[in-house]
């Protein structure tokens, strides 16, 4: 029977299997994954599991029997050390295993502080896997004091679940506003007067020089000469693709593992999907850091190793939970010229433009707008800013027109 190996057991490696499952795929699938556990999801980590409000039960896409029920051979705590093209094997703790396809979904891991700056020291988290929230809950007490580091959307979530949770706590962000390399600046004023209500310091165009402390973080030094008594600290400054095993293998890297709009990688009989993955969009390569990228481009590739020929078209979406507001984006806002402004009632929403074509939007507990802007983007459909921006518009007769 033929043999398809995925490596990574995240939303992506999830999702490429259940749509081999559902499409009634004749072959022996296993799937190696890193973490001691099933595949489960990582936004709730963030958000609602580090709030308390997710179990851990309710995190995990699917039970240990669904994966026994179909036949896939599941191994846990299985980190892959090296592919042999070649041979066609991928070595696990001395072990090869065979394979007719192999695909990465690798996923990515956090950005780190040096240990020359107290990146090492205890109390000083990233947000990427369960482990890591299950380390940093604890800190996350009433009256403690938490340094952000980074103004993304991985250190605006931290740093409102440290506010809802009673927490004192300072964000840094070393360029001029928050949110700057993703959003527009009435998207970040927006957040930054949305945590600065909730008692959230935020520092722009302040970086951090090192952390302080013995073993444990004690306190910062910050890059405008200030100094900040702390007793955790959180780094949200990005994530890197996982491409050391495809590297090891020769593979193509391009901003991740470059993956052609099949989901084929430079070898024939290996794959890529989710965030280690680039693939073509237009004239560039694009790697969309998302759920909704890594499910439809594991999907794609699910049905191409089935001889389906289908070809990847992204359709980015993305979300975010602060506080009270639900964050919604489609789109890409790369090259944009015009951000216009949609507010009824309290719902607003942030049309981004390139000339006169609507390419992305924000909704700030819009889901109306989200939901319409949203379909307009992928119909390419593009009506006019004052439209838009009027209250009185009618926004889902847009679609008609």
């Amino acid at each position: 029977m033929r043999k398809i190996v995925v490596v990574g057991g995240g939303q992506a490696g999830s999702a490429l299997i259940a749509k081999l499952v559902s499409e009634g795929a004749e072959a022996q699938i296993t799937l190696l994954c890193a973490e001691p556990r099933l595949p489960y999801q990582r936004p709730p980590l963030s958000k609602a599991y580090l709030l308390g409000e997710m179990e851990e039960a309710r995190l995990y896409f699917r039970p240990a029997e669904w994966y026994d029920q179909h036949g896939i051979d599941v191994r846990l705590g299985a980190r892959a050390e090296a592919i042999d093209p070649v041979a066609r094997t991928v070595t696990l703790e001395g072990e090869a295993i065979a394979y007719d396809d192999l695909v990465l979904t690798t996923g990515a891991h956090p950005r780190t502080l040096p240990a020359s700056i107290g990146g090492t020291l205890d109390g000083v988290f990233a947000v990427r896997d369960l482990d890591d929230a299950d380390r940093m809950g604890p800190a996350f007490a009433k009256g403690a004091r938490a340094l952000i580091i980074g103004g993304g959307y991985i250190g605006l979530e931290a740093a409102a679940v440290a506010a809802k949770r009673g927490v004192q706590v300072t964000l840094v962000e070393a360029a001029d506003r928050i949110l700057q390399r993703v959003a527009a600046p009435e998207t970040s004023d927006f957040f930054r007067d949305l945590h600065k209500g909730h008692g959230v310091d935020i520092r722009e165009g302040v970086g951090l020089e090192k952390l302080t402390g013995t073993d444990r973080v004690t306190g910062a030094v910050l890059s405008d000469g200030s100094t900040l008594d702390i007793d955790f600290a959180v780094v949200g400054v990005g994530i890197a693709p996982a491409t050391a095993l495809a590297e090891g293998a020769g593979l193509s890297i391009d901003n991740g593992i470059a993956a052609d709009a099949h989901g084929r990688t430079s070898d024939p009989h290996i794959w890529a999907a989710g965030d280690c993955a680039s693939t073509p969009l237009g004239d560039a390569r694009v790697r969309i850091e998302s759920v909704g990228n890594a499910i439809d481009q594991a999907e794609i590739v699910a049905q191409n190793l089935l001889g389906r020929d289908v070809t990847y078209q992204p359709k980015p979406w993305f979300w975010s939970d602060q506080f009270d507001v639900k964050l919604q984006i489609a789109g890409l806002n790369t090259g944009y010229t015009a951000v216009h402004v949609r507010e009824v009632g309290g719902a607003r929403s942030h049309w981004y433009y390139r000339g006169d074509d609507l390419i992305a939007i924000d909704s700030l507990s819009d889901t109306r707008g989200y939901m319409v802007g949203k379909r307009l983007i992928e119909a390419g459909k593009s009506p006019a800013p004052q439209v838009v921006t009027d209250p009185e518009t009618d926004l889902k007769a847009l679609l008609r027109a």
